[in-house]
């Protein structure tokens, strides 16, 4: 019995993958076939383009006992005020709550991809701005689904310690750079065969 009991509490704190697209959604769903991490990937916790989304799917998360990993891009709090004021509640709501990772980029998630292969804090002014730069490292990277769905783009950018160098540049920047990534939130805690509770705090 008591091992059926600490089974399922395992089970519930399984971390979920919550993203504002099929961008993220594939990036996890590789990494997770890539490296065999214990992660939720589920199509339908993606695709969550506003604050108001990604909170109700968070509080669905942790109703159930869960660890919700929250990526998002963060270039809307540049142009769209309502929608910053919102994300910015969202980070005071979920700031010492230990069930919520929040993993945004600037401009992009792109940026995290960058990082894996270029040093650079510079400043992005759009998203598309990043796509480019990333381009000429991953020159057939494409938003949509006939690319993305490929493992390779992910197996190739996680190769040869470029997800170290990814993760020792995103921390060495910080948050408060121009371009940045916290995407590292989640990214440092890969190192562990299993993702624990405690090990994606830092």
């Amino acid at each position: 019995m008591a091992r059926r009991i600490e089974t399922k509490f395992k089970r519930e704190l399984m971390p979920t993958i919550i993203g504002a697209g099929i961008t993220e959604q594939w990036y996890f769903t590789h990494l997770k076939s890539i490296f065999g991490y214990r992660v939720k990937v589920r199509p339908r916790f993606f695709g969550n383009e506003t604050a108001e989304g990604m909170a109700k799917k968070i509080a669905e998360v942790i109703a159930d006992g869960g660890i919700a990993i929250c990526v998002y891009d963060a270039d809307v709090s540049i142009w769209n005020e309502v929608e910053r004021g919102k994300l910015e509640r969202l980070r005071t709501k979920y700031a010492e709550n230990k069930q919520v990772i929040l993993c945004d980029s600037m401009p992009a998630v792109e940026y995290w991809f960058l990082l894996h292969y270029e040093n650079t804090n510079r400043h992005f002014g759009t998203s598309e701005a990043v796509i480019q730069k990333l381009k000429q490292f991953l020159p057939d990277y494409d938003k949509s689904e006939k690319f993305l769905r490929n493992r390779k783009w992910v197996a190739d950018m996680c190769s040869d310690g470029k997800l170290d160098q990814a993760i020792v540049r995103a921390k060495q920047f910080g948050y408060e750079s121009e371009s940045y990534s916290r995407m590292i939130r989640f990214s440092m805690s890969l190192t562990n065969s299993i993702l624990r509770p405690n090990s994606l705090f830092f």
